[in-house]
């Protein structure tokens, strides 16, 4: 099953975090080897500036994402459904 990773680039998410947020998603997906069954975009301003930085996985969003929420997000959502497909 793919997973859709959004992350905001507007200028406010991206100067609060979002910047290595992408780093992080992009080191994640790289190690374990899992980057065919994702699709990481960006997205345009969202209009959420003041609960950003935000990332959207799987149509739900996340706000005030730092570093230790995504990997513990991705781990949860990208980890687990892969064991479960194996």
């Amino acid at each position: 099953m793919a997973h859709l990773i959004k992350i905001c680039m507007g200028s406010s998410c991206f100067a609060r975090g979002n910047a290595k947020n992408l780093q992080l998603i992009q080191s994640f997906l790289d190690q374990n080897n899992i980057k065919a069954e994702i699709e990481l975009v960006g997205m345009r301003c969202c209009n959420r500036c003041a609960v950003g930085p935000n990332i959207t996985i799987d149509d739900k969003e996340y706000h005030h994402v730092d570093n230790e929420m995504l990997l513990d997000i991705l781990e949860k959502i990208l980890l687990t459904s892969e064991r479960k497909n194996v």
